[in-house]
């Protein structure tokens, strides 16, 4: 009897979906089914994969309604926020066909007489996805979309969590003509991952998920059949600083968003924030107001905003956290009685001040509804605290000028920087992260070039002169 995938719903602790686990023998089958059809496939004009893969993308987005009751079955996403993440896949894969023909573009040099010479980019092969389930359409499509735009076939292996978003899109894609093998979602164990990964035909493995996750799939492929590549998307340990010129209304509401969406459970989410001592008291109560106004419950209720994290042991570490803060002399603003939901996997959001980087609530990821917050007296201050951690994807600075936005942001060691907004990707812009975030990049045309590689051609036109 083969062994099973089995999806606990965070809602009720039922068990949703189960499916079987692919054997060593049938995921390795699966992988030289994608070297065939990828040599097929590598000489379909890019017009051509465009046209199946937008079909694919409007198949997808046909079906957001199933999609969102599906993700608050599965990972506890209210269905009122559960379009956002098809919205959020629809325009990264569009983006990222779009821009496939300009970034997949021979790079032609200067002219020498009696030479043609270019550079082409070409496909690397079978690409394998390991997609997390906190975001689990926009996640995977970062990698999965302009990898097949770029030619390359494409192994999914998905979180267990949200295996049933691997297997949608795998039908979206054949229904929308996307030739047999070119891509696959494989529902496989960790050892079985392993063995896929070794295997001479995947030549990049795009991962997104924990750091130690990260250590994981690099020690696998140092023992590769080869020398793969791997784009490692890790933690986070995001932080914001409201300047003391910001516009408190609107950083209280962009932070309460970045802090609190998707129950904490974001790459990108803001899970510290420096404020300047002279807005820090009236920048507190108005983030407070704005996490009271949250309603935890269900989320198959449509006036839910916070679900349930995705297990009760994720609450329970985040609740961890918390408590060590405020046996150190940290205090937790909010009441959990507020949120009569509160206990097992629902967790009340929380904010803590009187917080400092002893507390791992500051330094350690958090994943959860609860943000630390902590009065700072100067740029310079905040900008060191920003630096003072392990993780760097996004940081995000609250302010009237733009000119020292970009200033302050030239200091951060950070993946992203953003001005007076936090938590969103835009695909025309790079995804990559510093430090324990990673490594890699995905989106914008320089993510093209972790999914293809560089091929010269130095042609010479003339054997004699005259």
């Amino acid at each position: 009897m083969s062994k099973q995938l089995q999806i606990v719903s965070p809602v009720d602790g039922s068990v949703y979906a189960e499916r079987p686990l692919a054997s060593r023998e049938e995921a390795l089958g699966a992988v030289e089914c994608a070297a065939r059809a990828q040599r097929a496939w590598r000489d379909t004009p890019v017009e051509q994969r465009q046209r199946i893969l937008s079909e694919a993308v409007d198949r997808v987005v046909d079906e957001t309604g199933e999609i969102c009751e599906e993700l608050a079955w599965t990972m506890g996403r209210p269905v009122s926020a559960g379009g956002g993440e098809v919205g959020g896949f629809e325009e990264r894969a569009r983006y990222m066909m779009e821009a496939a023909p300009r970034a997949l573009d021979d790079i032609v040099p200067e002219e020498k007489a009696g030479f043609r010479r270019f550079i082409r980019r070409e496909p690397l092969g079978v690409v394998m996805t390991i997609a997390p389930w906190n975001f689990p359409y926009m996640t995977a499509v970062n990698s999965i979309w302009p990898a097949l735009a770029a030619g390359n076939a494409v192994i999914l292996k998905h979180a267990a969590q949200t295996a049933l978003a691997g297997e949608r899109m795998a039908r979206a894609l054949a229904e929308a003509g996307l030739p047999e093998g070119v891509f696959q979602c494989v529902h496989m164990d960790h050892p079985t991952a392993g063995a896929v990964m070794q295997s001479a035909p995947v030549r990049m493995v795009c991962f997104t998920g924990s750091v130690g996750g990260g250590h994981a799939v690099q020690k696998t492929l140092a023992e590769a059949d080869g020398f793969p590549g791997a784009g490692l998307e890790l933690g986070g340990k995001d932080p914001a600083y409201v300047r003391s010129d910001a516009d408190l209304a609107h950083a209280a509401a962009g932070i309460a968003d970045g802090g609190f969406f998707n129950s904490g459970q974001s790459c990108c989410g803001i899970e510290r924030v420096y404020v300047h001592e002279s807005v820090y008291d009236e920048f507190v109560e108005r983030l407070a107001a704005e996490v009271r106004n949250l309603r935890l419950g269900t989320p198959l209720d449509t006036s839910t905003t916070l679900g349930p994290l995705v297990k009760p042991e994720a609450a329970d570490f985040a609740r961890g956290q918390v408590n060590d803060a405020v046996a150190a002399g940290a205090r937790a603003l909010i009441d959990p009685a507020e949120f009569p939901a509160d206990g097992g996997a629902y967790m009340a959001p929380q904010i803590v001040v009187d917080v400092d980087h002893s507390m791992r609530l500051m330094t350690e990821e958090t994943f959860g509804p609860v943000v630390g917050v902590m009065k700072v007296r100067s740029d310079d201050e905040a900008v060191e605290l920003m630096n003072d951690s392990e993780y760097g994807l996004t940081a995000a600075i609250w302010t009237a000028d733009v000119e020292a936005a970009q200033a302050i942001g030239e200091r951060i060691e950070t993946g992203t920087v953003y001005m007076n907004r936090c938590d969103y990707l835009d695909p025309a812009l790079a995804w990559t992260g510093v430090k324990h975030t990673g490594r890699g990049c995905t989106l914008s045309v320089v993510g093209y070039e972790h999914l293809t590689r560089p091929k010269s051609f130095h042609l010479r036109t003339q054997t004699r002169e005259g």
